[in-house]
């Protein structure tokens, strides 16, 4: 029998929508003719299960089954649930509450407690576990149970509580790995697949292809029609450079009719110096990069981050293999030797710069133990964390951190596998000899940079004591002429006690101060003689100004461990620093301990003449040996995912049972294989996946649409908006403003009295308070990923539109659509300002001829001239908008309202410039240009 759906007469098909077809029919037609193929079977059982839950299907349908594996087991359905809210309790908790083990069935049907047995086979009511899940007795201190979980648990032991094997008699006490666990997909080997065998060569163009258009013949799809070379040329600068192509190099392309006309079109963006940027900019989400040191409330500037985000744009650029960069990051003071006695001397060679910036991954999460904080020893241990969940979340695609208090509720990684872990990385991030953010610092002066330091300084010294004598001969004349105004018969004692110091004088000295103030001549020289302060002042100065010609101490971030100092790794009771217990050894977690050993790791062992641990150097070679199971699966994908905005696995830094699963999992492995094959080099990759059918296509595909909405099988490109750092950099790109200057320290931000947050120089009042903030000039104008990343302060065009916030880092960026940011491009003065420049470019180079500079505007911003029909209605917009903007304005000054004085204005008063800004204004707003294609 099946209950009727609480939803009256409508239930919901397999996508999810509600449908007027009852779930008596869907669950008949699954139970009774169900012969199809395996995949469909199992998304029959997991659909059975799920009606179940909802109240659709009652108990006595499911224990009437013929088909008994329909039916929810223990190891896959039930185990799981328990294990992520009650073993820490039940099972793997160094105390066994109760005297009930959940780990087993067999334990729970032979455990009897003072209320009954805590399952009884077929019998829900009657097991104890149903009856305390369900009145919210259990789990303890933590949340309840969802409610298609607790009706999974009662289904399951309604259907006889079935198992899908056979399970031992017993268990070691504590934290256990099951069959199921070890072979979940993530942690199995990578195995390069056999491309599937294709008969139709039809719009196959790579081994890519195959695999994908595999998928989509089983879903009786296809691909879409290739995409138009205009848009594959947008897609190509997109993709590549977050930039628009030039107009001369769009009719280049389209003029070019040669058939690899498009493969050389990769191949040249590619070389081209803005890619690094580009690309740089998706592992810097990764890496959790920020110019502030965040944590504490100051969230401090972390003022030589930016060597760092250089050391990547590079790599990038020169396509440094990905094994080597992963090495670098994680160990590149062990590679260089480097120590934290000997890191200034061995700075001075540039390969050894170049390794040590690179170890600034290991310090990008937040740090606030330089900042004022409530307690040092919490900030510490809470940086090393942070630093912990950056790692794995990045080269691992796991949350570790979910085990720092205690085991995994979903994954297979034990607390002592989170400390075998921690245990890698603490003899660099050494909580009890820790250093904070300005401790880290290796200056890189040179020895003829510091002699002529010194020599200035000196020099400088001297000037001071120069001044500091004018100023006291300044102030004895002042003296000399205020005692000369007192009684005669009380000079002697005056002076006494004016050149007694102030702790030290006599009642009787103190007294007569008192009553003869102006004796006291102190330090306050402006308050007597103002002339002679202003000569004491320049003197000052001049000390001050020699003082800038030091040549600039510059200053780099860096990772180093003490020399022969290896500090012991315990593990924290419930993650307390101050409840510590077990020592830990270094080690991999133990799921993949097979595979590590495999490896030959070991971390008894270091590289000969290493003065450092050697920890994270054995480990990062061992994350890029090719044998171990999640690098090269994770950093695929995500390459993959900044192409397509749909991941392989669509939860990039959750390979775990949290995750997403592959939706492509052969190809998955193909392109990990392939990646490592070809040399971890990611340009080579680059042009296999762009150069594929796959990404050629069309985003128009109705059947594609109408099937698979989120396009998981890639029957056509997904619609992608321009995220936070493609939209300003594109906008000032075709305004004409872009500033294509490389490198070097952070833009400033500063936040105006609006509380808008631009590039600048900040001016506070008296109180500290901001103001206004200072123009910096064309250097305002240089690409997002030079402006300075602030945790607590983002650049307000970027927040807009989703710039990733970096709790510690950013595994996937969230895309929204909300009405601030079509607020943001109607109203913005960043916006509306690069309209004007972009309208004045255009009057620049067209004088007078207004459809030349529409059909400019139309070419730099969307990459094609626009039809006549669009010309005719942009120049009728003009002619009205000039002439309304004509009767409401006139020449006029504007105030500066910061300095309250008058100036001429920056803005055009120019109706017909007024006009076509804010028609380009409109350009730059539309989807058109903000979506690609």
């Amino acid at each position: 029998m099946v209950k009727s759906s609480p939803h009256g007469s409508q239930a919901r098909n397999f996508t999810g929508e509600r449908t007027n077809r009852g779930p008596v029919s869907v669950a008949a037609a699954l139970l009774l003719h169900l012969k199809v193929s395996f995949k469909i079977f199992l998304m029959a059982r997991r659909l059975i299960i799920a009606l179940f839950a909802a109240g659709s299907i009652c108990i006595t349908s499911i224990s009437g089954m013929a088909d008994s594996s329909l039916q929810p087991r223990f190891e896959t359905d039930i185990r799981p649930i328990l294990k992520a809210h009650c073993f820490d309790c039940h099972g793997e908790g160094e105390k066994l509450s109760g005297g009930v083990d959940l780990r087993l069935r067999h334990f729970m049907i032979e455990t009897k407690t003072d209320d009954g047995m805590v399952v009884v086979p077929e019998k829900p009511d009657s097991s104890v576990i149903v009856k305390v899940i369900e009145s919210g007795e259990m789990p303890k201190k933590q949340k309840s149970l969802s409610t298609n979980e607790m009706a999974l648990i009662r289904a399951w032991i309604a259907t006889g509580a079935l198992t899908v094997a056979e399970e031992p008699h017993e268990l070691p006490k504590g934290f256990l790995i099951t069959e199921q666990e070890r072979g979940y997909w993530a942690f199995q080997a990578i195995v390069r697949p056999p491309v599937p065998a294709w008969t139709k060569t039809e719009g196959v163009r790579t081994s890519i292809d195959v695999f994908v258009l595999q998928k989509l013949r089983e879903q009786h799809l296809d691909f879409a029609a290739e995409a138009d070379k205009l848009a594959l040329i947008r897609r190509v600068y997109f993709d590549l450079l977050g930039l628009p192509p030039p107009p001369e190099e769009v009719d280049a392309f389209l003029a070019d009719g040669s058939p690899d006309a498009y493969e050389r079109l990769v191949d040249r963006v590619l070389e081209m110096p803005e890619y690094g940027e580009r690309w740089g900019r998706h592992w810097l989400d990764t890496a959790g990069y920020s110019d502030s040191n965040g944590y504490a409330e100051a969230d401090s500037v972390r003022a030589h981050a930016w060597r760092y985000r250089d050391y990547v744009i590079r790599a990038m650029n020169t396509d440094k293999p990905w094994n080597d960069f992963i090495i670098e990051q994680m160990a590149g003071d062990e590679l260089a030797g480097v120590t934290q006695e000997n890191a200034v001397a061995k700075a001075a060679d540039s390969r050894v710069r170049e390794l040590l910036v690179a170890t600034d991954f290991l310090r990008m999460g937040p740090d606030g133990t330089g900042d004022d904080v409530p307690d040092q020893n919490v900030a510490r241990n809470q940086t090393i964390a942070e630093t912990l969940k950056i790692v794995s979340s990045s080269l691992l695609g796991l949350s570790i951190g979910c085990a720092q208090c205690h085991d995994h509720r979903y994954d297979p990684i034990s607390q002592v596998d989170y400390y075998r872990m921690r245990s890698i990385f603490e003899p660099a991030l050494d909580w009890k000899n820790w250093r904070n953010p300005a401790q880290q610092l290796v200056s890189l002066y040179t020895a003829d940079d510091r002699k002529k330091a010194d020599v200035i300084e000196a020099d400088a010294r001297k000037i001071d004591e120069a001044a500091g004598q004018m100023r006291k001969e300044f102030l004895e004349k002042v003296f000399e002429k205020e005692l000369s105004k007192l009684p005669e018969e009380i000079r002697e004692s005056a002076k006494a006690a004016r050149n007694t110091a102030g702790g030290k004088r006599t009642p009787e000295q103190v007294a007569l101060l008192k009553k003869y103030p102006s004796a006291d001549v102190q330090g306050a020289l402006d308050l007597y003689d103002p002339e002679s302060n202003k000569k004491v002042l320049a003197k000052q100065d001049e000390a001050t100004k020699l003082r800038a010609t030091k040549p600039p101490e510059p200053f780099l971030m860096a990772l180093t461990e003490r020399s022969g100092k290896v500090p012991e790794t315990f593990l924290f009771n419930r993650g307390d620093h101050e409840q510590p217990k077990q020592k830990v050894e270094p080690g991999e977690l133990q799921i993949l301990q097979s595979a590590a050993a495999g490896a030959g790791l070991s971390f008894s062992k270091k590289d000969t003449g290493l003065e450092s641990s050697g920890r994270r150097l054995i480990y990062a070679k061992w994350l890029v040996s090719g044998r171990h199971p999640l690098t090269a699966r994770v950093l695929v994908n995500r390459f993959w995912l900044n192409h397509f905005g749909c991941g392989l696995v669509n939860s990039p830094g959750e390979f775990g049972k949290q995750g997403e699963r592959p939706t492509h999992p052969e190809l998955l492995d193909w392109l990990a294989s392939e990646f490592m094959a070809n040399g971890w080099k990611l340009k080579p990759l680059h042009r296999l996946i762009m150069t594929s059918a796959v990404y050629r296509q069309s985003s128009h595909n109705d059947a594609s649409l109408r099937a698979d909405p989120d396009n998981r099988f890639y029957g056509r490109m997904k619609l992608q908006r321009f995220d936070a750092e493609t939209l300003r950099d594109s906008i000032l790109a075709v305004s004409g403003k872009l500033n294509k200057e490389k490198f070097g320290p952070a833009l400033p931000i500063a936040r105006d009295d609006a509380g808008r947050v631009l590039t600048g120089e900040q001016k506070t009042n008296g109180n500290g308070d901001p103001t206004i903030v200072e123009p910096i000039g064309e250097r305002a104008f240089r690409r997002s990923i030079y402006v300075e990343s602030r945790r607590s302060l983002p650049l307000t065009v970027l927040e807009a539109f989703d710039e990733p916030v970096m709790s510690p880092n950013c595994a996937i960026r969230q895309a929204s659509t909300v009405a601030p940011q079509s607020l943001m491009m109607l109203n913005d003065t960043f916006i509306a300002q690069q309209a004007q420049y972009f309208a004045e470019k255009l009057q620049a180079e067209n004088p007078g001829d207004v459809r030349s500079q529409l059909n400019k505007a139309w070419r730099l911003v969307y990459g094609t001239a626009p039809k006549e029909g669009e010309v005719l209605t942009s120049l009728v917009y003009l002619a009205e908008q000039g002439e309304q903007i004509r009767a409401r304005i006139a020449p006029t000054t504007v105030k500066n309202e910061a300095k309250k004085s008058e100036k001429p204005s920056t803005v055009s008063q120019d109706p017909q410039t007024l006009a076509l800004a804010s028609l380009c204004q409109a350009l730059i707003s539309a989807n058109r240009f903000i979506y690609i294609e």
